[in-house]
């Protein structure tokens, strides 16, 4: 191909970095602050440079033109590309910055506009864009309940390679967020903000978060699936409780408080401790043996990655796979195709890969592929 193909790339580098501190989310200038005192790193960078690393061997046919600084233009020089830079370089960014750049880009007419960030990210993104130029995010945020979004930074990559190339269809997706400060007490108030148009490789590209829904049948499965579990919890064993309406009817049983978006504690029937961040799973399991009992996201299939960073690869990797026990109910797993992760460790995602049994019913299993 003798074409060079103009990208766009914009990365918010504080997206995520509230996921493993258990802030699940870092909209706010004070939540941003509470994620660096409790030790939060920043994820966008690795995940920028990720993507970017699979575009390298392409790079000389492709003109990459990005922010400033923390915004791209660093990841992009370490991956040895010679970007054209847009604004100056801040210490500080804010979602002005990224609306900026944005603008830039369309006025610029890129082909494809690549941003690194969450679902505030793709919201920013928006509401310059619309569907005047197509887009695509690379997960990076703690939600990411929009469908704009590729399953993982190098599925970006082979999406955004086959679209400039001219393989690729165009799709509108919606643009989802929830309300943070909602969020965090425990209530989901996700809300359709929009659509923008992204290149669309059905297996690449996440589809918007689904509702669990709501009936009698669905709520008596939960329950069902909720006892099974129970009778099955060994004695001096710590149980982390991922979040969702799924495994929230294990805590009902035994009679314990469940954070319905956060990550608990259960051992011998008690509630060791509410709302972990990874720290304190890290100090609870150690030493311990412990299970992990986690639910997909309903209409993406994520098992980690998507509302569960506090259950990080370190996490997974000290607790092993043999002990990480899937449950969902028989509507949720018909919906889905296979299952996913991302859990920000590639090597660690590989090792994930693979069949994994998932409680669906009382005594009932299922094999599922990870992918």
């Amino acid at each position: 191909m003798s074409k060079i193909c103009r990208l766009g790339f914009i990365v918010n580098p504080i997206a995520g970095m509230g996921g493993a501190v258990g802030l699940k989310g870092t909209d706010g200038e004070e939540i941003l602050r509470k994620a660096i005192m409790l030790g939060a790193k920043p994820i966008a960078p690795k995940r920028a440079k990720e993507f970017l690393s699979e575009l390298k061997p392409l790079k000389d046919k492709i003109h990459l033109i990005t922010a400033a600084g923390v915004m791209g233009e660093e990841e992009a020089l370490e991956c040895n590309f010679n970007p054209e830079i847009l604004g100056v370089k801040k210490e500080k960014t804010t979602a002005e910055d990224t609306k900026e750049a944005a603008k830039k880009m369309v006025s610029m007419e890129v082909d494809l506009l690549v941003f690194c960030g969450g679902d505030g990210t793709a919201r920013d993104i928006l509401d310059v864009v619309d569907m005047k130029i197509p887009v695509l995010g690379v997960p990076t945020g703690v939600k990411m309940h929009s469908a704009v979004f590729a399953v993982n930074p190098k599925a970006a990559a082979r999406i955004a390679i086959r679209f400039l190339w001219g393989e690729l269809p165009l799709k509108e997706a919606e643009v989802m967020d929830v309300d943070e400060e909602a969020f965090r007490m425990g209530r989901v108030s996700a809300r359709l903000y929009g659509y923008m148009m992204i290149p669309y490789e059905a297996d690449l590209v996440q589809g918007a978060k689904a509702p669990s829904p709501i009936s009698e049948d669905e709520e008596e499965n939960k329950y069902a699936i909720a006892k099974y579990v129970v009778e099955m919890m060994e004695p001096n064993t710590i149980y982390i409780l991922g979040p969702g309406t799924t495994t929230k009817p294990i805590a009902d049983i035994l009679k314990l408080e469940k954070t319905l978006l956060g990550v608990d504690l259960v051992c011998n029937g008690k509630l060791l401790a509410s709302d972990v961040n990874e720290q304190k799973i890290i100090e609870a399991i150690s030493g311990r043996k412990a299970k992990i009992i986690v639910t997909p996201i309903g209409g993406q299939g994520f098992i980690f990655g998507r509302g569960n960073q506090q259950i990080s690869p370190k996490v997974i990797r000290m607790v092993g796979k043999e002990n990480i026990i899937v449950i969902a109910t028989k509507s949720k797993i018909r919906s889905l195709k296979n299952l996913r992760v991302d859990t920000g460790d590639s090597e660690l995602d590989e090792e994930l890969k693979g069949f994994i049994r998932v409680i669906i019913d009382y005594g009932e299993e299922m094999v599922v592929k990870v992918k």
